[in-house]
């Protein structure tokens, strides 16, 4: 998508510090963290909604396996971690392109 933010930082059309890159996502830094560590994984696909996607099951595997390895990597799987994908407005969604948020670095309440 042309003005996609997501889009333009996979495309490296916009400055962004990626803090891990392979060829199904890339991992950043939220720019308005909910909690001390707030990461957003993105897919350089670009996709709107996982019902709109016919293999999304193997983008998402992809998309939780960064996100654990990228855990363990910086420390924090003892203390535990929140993996959220919100999809559509009403759910919260800011960027209309698919992205795992994971947050940590505080005890995390509410969700159950």
């Amino acid at each position: 998508m042309d003005k996609c933010i997501f889009c333009l930082i996979s495309n490296n059309q916009v400055e962004s510090k990626k803090l891990f890159n392979n060829q199904f996502c890339f991992i950043i830094e939220d720019i308005a963290p909910k909690a001390p560590i707030h990461l957003l994984i993105i897919p350089h696909k670009h996709i709107l909604r996982i019902s709109d996607y016919d293999d999304i099951g193997r983008i998402l595997a992809s998309m939780f396996d960064v996100a654990t390895n990228y855990a363990k990597d910086i420390g924090i799987v003892d203390d535990g971690y929140r993996l959220i994908i919100n999809q559509g407005e009403n759910s919260g969604q800011e960027v209309p392109h698919l992205h795992l948020h994971l947050l940590a670095g505080r005890k995390l309440l509410g969700m159950g």
